[in-house]
């Protein structure tokens, strides 16, 4: 399985629907398994896009974990195929991003990108199955990344303030920042 980088035409275009009857196949089956091993095993972060792979699908993973710089995280694990988000809820906030096609880890980029911190989601699974569901936190953030995967939108294309891009040590130095000063504020 080959990561498509910025630059990769197929990130730029809105990924195909994928019908029930698809969802079903072996073949497909076989893509989302691989695509659940290979965010799992690379370790390269908490979301992936079909497109991301060179495949155009409307699929993509999510899969958050604790980590050293994330450490009080709760693992979620969720498969979305055809998503629509349908509701927003609030005011967008602030984010710290990052994108896995972005570039290698240690050269990627990071910003802050304006975020829903909770969001209505339409989609299917595994199995086909259509599912209407409220998000919050970092799963949502992570689900409308990846949902932007799908309509050829990048998280680059959201960032509004550019000074705010990062490489991924430095977004690394901010994030263990961040958390010195809020733990001083106990």
């Amino acid at each position: 399985m080959k990561l498509m980088e910025f630059g990769e035409p197929l990130l730029r275009q809105k990924a195909r629907k994928i019908k029930t009857a698809e969802i079903k196949t072996k073949k497909f089956q076989a893509l989302i398994k691989e695509m659940k091993e290979f965010l799992a095993d690379k370790k390269l972060g908490i979301g992936l896009a079909a497109p991301q792979i060179g495949q155009d699908a409307s699929l993509a993973i999510i899969l958050i974990q604790p980590t050293k710089h994330r450490s009080k995280v709760k693992k979620f694990e969720l498969t979305i195929i055809n998503p629509e988000i349908i509701k927003t809820y609030g005011r967008k906030s602030q984010m710290w991003e990052g994108c896995i096609s972005g570039g290698s880890t240690k050269a990627g980029l990071f910003a802050r990108v304006p975020r829903y911190k909770k969001i209505e989601l339409k989609y299917q699974d595994v199995r086909g199955q259509s599912f209407h569901k409220v998000f919050e936190g970092l799963p949502a953030q992570v689900i409308q990344h990846e949902v932007d995967h799908l309509s050829g939108v990048l998280f680059v294309d959201r960032v509004k303030d550019s000074k705010t891009f990062v490489t991924y040590r430095n977004y690394l130095k901010i994030i263990k920042n961040s958390s010195a000063r809020t733990n001083a504020k106990k």
